[in-house]
């Protein structure tokens, strides 16, 4: 997917990002941003309360089904885009002082 090299918005998205008890697949640290890529191996109710603990959080939860991103990449990297728009870029602990 076209998430890497700063390619959608100037975001920085990192795999495999442990996020408490979860890993997201896809996380913008900077935008508190979960992208999570669903196929057969999802469970509906393990999906909700993963996607419940991520917004308690300050994350902002994206969902794709496998065969919807590739199909439909650029729809997806598009929905990714207006996301990344209306999220405000935190401050890292660097930048706070």
């Amino acid at each position: 997917m076209q998430l890497r090299a700063r390619q959608v918005a100037g975001a920085k998205f990192r795999r495999q990002q442990p996020l408490g008890p979860f890993v997201a697949e896809l996380c913008c640290l900077d935008r508190k941003l979960v992208v999570e890529l669903d196929g057969g191996q999802h469970g509906a109710e393990s999906d909700r309360a993963r996607t419940a603990y991520l917004q308690r959080h300050g994350y902002t939860v994206l969902r794709f089904w496998d065969n919807e991103v590739l199909q439909n990449t650029e729809g997806v990297v598009e929905r990714i885009a207006a996301a990344l728009a209306s999220l405000t870029p935190t401050l890292s602990q660097r930048e706070r002082g």
